[in-house]
């Protein structure tokens, strides 16, 4: 549009977090929130749209009536569908966000449906809104680009053919290059990086505590050895037999330590089992990675299926049976499923 804007986004003009908090700051826009506009007549306003509207032009904004709608419809598009799934797929893997297997999961099919849109949208158009780019174009190509550099990698872009040809038209106009620089399209799909992302958090200084004046310690006299009360009979009743048993015995070290160290590494595996795709990860790395000498598989199901009564009370039992098993953890995995109905189920796991 030819505005003319000075830009503070850097110290010592701007400090992220300080200066958008300073009483000044929130005088005028209070909600301390980024970007924010003051023109040179004190005109404030707030929301990155709001602004990209003031200071572009009609044609940016659209000659008409209806072309103006669309081009607020498209920049509200960005705003609330693309947005939202393309944070939550592509900041864990720079490190600004956890990773969530079932929220990126759901956020990948909602980039696909807002690709598709998009895709039957520019079928028959080279641009959102008219013959020539828009506020529309603009603001969705922004909230895509960080798609298209981190994550849609080619085979994922692939069907997408319009939305490709419609996005690299626009990064490779000189005003966007001039915003957006280079933006090179991405190769192979970022992934989550948790030491990425435990460097970017703030490190919390643990406060020092002062250590208070040595005393002089006098010699204490020798207390006669507490004599050891015997367990009350209820103690003992509350007690089923496996547990006496149990506590009988003296602590053992663990049972697998003399055991030779296996190349399959369990906790590897079920990191990737959380995280990943089960049938396109974690089952394949299981398989590649598997040690038959140093680990078996077993199949199992319940004996006494004929006991199951409610759902609800065999799955209290699958979950007692984890618990008592929680030794196990570092040197084993299972999966176990309920399958079936009231008073017709059966139980089995790997």
């Amino acid at each position: 549009s030819g505005a003319k804007i000075t830009v503070h986004c850097t110290p010592p003009e701007f400090h992220f977090g300080q200066t958008n908090k300073t009483p000044e700051f929130l005088k005028k826009f209070p909600l301390g929130k980024v970007p924010a506009f003051e023109g040179d007549d004190g005109f404030l306003v707030f929301e990155s749209n709001a602004i990209a509207y003031y200071v572009s032009n009609d044609a940016l904004r659209g000659f008409s009536k209806e072309a103006a709608a669309q081009v607020i419809q498209w920049m509200n598009f960005a705003d609330s569908e693309i947005i939202p799934p393309a944070s939550t797929w592509v900041f864990p893997t720079l490190g600004i966000m956890q990773y969530n297997k079932q929220a990126t999961e759901h956020a990948k099919d909602d980039v696909k449906k807002v690709l598709s849109i998009l895709n039957e949208h520019l079928m028959t158009r080279t641009f959102l809104v008219g013959d020539r780019i828009s506020l529309a174009d603009i603001t969705v190509v922004c909230s895509l680009s960080w798609l298209f550099k981190q994550v849609l990698e080619p085979s994922f872009r692939q069907p997408y053919v319009n939305v490709n040809r419609w996005f690299t038209t626009c990064i490779n106009q000189p005003q966007f290059k001039a915003v957006l620089g280079e933006v090179k399209l991405c190769e192979k799909m970022a992934q989550f990086d948790a030491k990425k992302f435990a460097e970017m958090q703030p490190k919390k200084e643990a406060p020092k505590k002062e250590k208070p004046p040595k005393e002089q310690k006098t010699p204490k006299e020798a207390k006669p050895p507490k004599e050891q009360k015997p367990k009350s009979a209820s103690e003992d009743e509350e007690m089923d037999e496996c547990e006496k048993a149990l506590s009988a015995e003296p602590k053992s070290k663990d049972p697998f330590a003399h055991l030779p160290k296996s190349a399959f590494i369990m906790d590897e595996f079920k990191r990737k089992y959380s995280n990943e795709d089960t049938l396109t990860v974690a089952l394949p790395h299981f398989w590649e990675h598997f040690d038959k000498e140093g680990w078996s598989i077993w199949y199992s199901e319940y004996k006494y299926p004929e006991d199951l009564t409610q759902t609800f009370m065999s799955c209290n039992l699958i979950t007692g049976m984890f618990q008592r098993l929680d030794k196990l953890r570092k040197n084993a995995f299972a999966s176990v499923i309920l399958f079936g109905s009231n008073n017709d189920s059966s139980i089995a796991g790997i």
